[in-house]
């Protein structure tokens, strides 16, 4: 059901309903466990609220994980596949544990280069990923707005770098927040394979 990932993820069916921006509510899911939920939605894009996914796996973990008898679907990963563009490559290869592992190499000296590698084990995501919130250049904002996206942005709800540093006046949440959103961003795309991946992911750029 991907019909675009331009800057954001988003699916559409059949009848028309479209809806972006799923990425970081599937990473909350799929950071949580979550295989069987219902969501609906009143609007064509998933709130953004601070960019990350943390308010999602507060209410889901309100409203409480309810274990059910179906086997669990899992997605083994057999050989290594990759995928490269110039510079920029993604594979997913063998691993006995749900693996994560990414590489950013931005120009712009408050992002740099950045490396970070989760196995998806004993509730980290919460811990290591979920409040890692999205982020974009100053120069991207216009063109993102003007497709459409991130209307309500701010910097409540990302962290915005221009030539000078990092704009919100908090700061990063932690020295790697980049990567970590990326990775974040990841788990939640590759949750759309419809089961729990067992297997390695890795991004470079």
């Amino acid at each position: 059901n991907v019909v675009d990932t331009r800057l954001c993820t988003v699916i559409a069916n059949e009848h028309g309903a479209r809806v972006s921006t799923i990425e970081h509510l599937m990473a909350a899911l799929r950071g949580l466990g979550i295989d069987n939920a219902l969501i609906e939605i009143d609007g064509g894009e998933v709130p953004i609220l601070d960019g990350s996914s943390i308010a999602f796996v507060k209410a889901i973990e309100e409203a409480g994980i309810e274990p059910q008898s179906a086997p669990r679907r899992a997605i083994k990963i057999l050989k290594e596949v990759i995928y490269q563009d110039g510079a920029r490559k993604v594979s997913l290869s063998p691993s006995a544990i749900p693996t994560y592992k990414g590489r950013i190499d931005y120009d712009n000296p408050s992002i740099g280069s950045q490396e970070y590698v989760l196995s998806l084990v004993n509730g980290n995501f919460k811990h290591d990923l979920a409040d890692c919130r999205t982020f974009c250049l100053k120069s991207d904002v216009d063109m993102m707005q003007a497709n459409g996206l991130a209307l309500g942005g701010s910097l409540d709800n990302a962290v915005v770098v221009d030539d000078n540093g990092i704009m919100n006046e908090d700061g990063l949440r932690c020295h790697n927040e980049f990567i970590r959103h990326k990775l974040l961003d990841a788990i939640g795309d590759l949750a759309l394979a419809g089961g729990l991946i067992l297997g390695q992911y890795e991004g470079v750029r």
